[in-house]
C-alpha cells in the first residue's frame, strides 16, 4: 500500500520559516503530481502548491514569491519550503500525490503549521 510521510510542522513566529517533507513509498508505478494542500479552521482544503515529474509547478496566489515547492524523484519526497511565514498561513498542511497508471489519488495524514508569536 502507498504510504506518505510527512514532517517539518512547527510553530513559528511571524517572518519565520520552515520546510515540511513528504515521502511516498510503496507504488510500483511512481508518482505524476505531488503537492501541498491546507486546511484552516473553518475553512475549505485548499492547494498550495503542485510539482508535476516534469518541474512544472503551480502556486496559489497567496504564497507565490514566499514559498517553494520542490522534488526530488530519485526519493519519491516532495518539500515545501516556507518563508516570510504569516498568522494566515497557520493550517494543517496535507500532501498529495497522484500514481502514474492508476491515477490513483493518496492523500497523508497532516502536518500543523502555525505562525504566530
Amino acid at each position: 500500500q502507498v504510504q506518505l510521510v510527512e514532517s517539518g510542522g512547527d510553530l513559528v513566529q511571524p517572518g519565520g520559516s520552515l520546510r515540511l517533507s513528504c515521502a511516498a513509498s510503496g507504488s510500483i508505478f511512481g508518482f505524476n503530481s505531488m503537492g501541498w494542500y491546507h486546511q484552516a479552521p473553518g475553512k475549505q482544503r485548499e492547494l498550495v502548491a503542485r510539482i508535476i515529474r516534469d518541474g512544472r509547478t503551480n502556486y496559489a496566489d497567496s504564497v507565490k514569491g514566499r514559498f517553494t515547492i520542490s522534488r526530488d524523484n530519485a526519493k519519491n519526497t516532495v518539500y515545501l519550503q516556507m518563508n516570510s511565514l504569516k498568522p494566515e498561513d497557520t493550517a494543517v498542511y496535507y500532501c498529495k500525490t497522484m500514481e502514474v497508471v492508476t491515477s490513483k489519488t493518496y492523500w497523508g495524514q497532516g502536518t500543523q503549521v502555525t505562525g504566530s508569536s
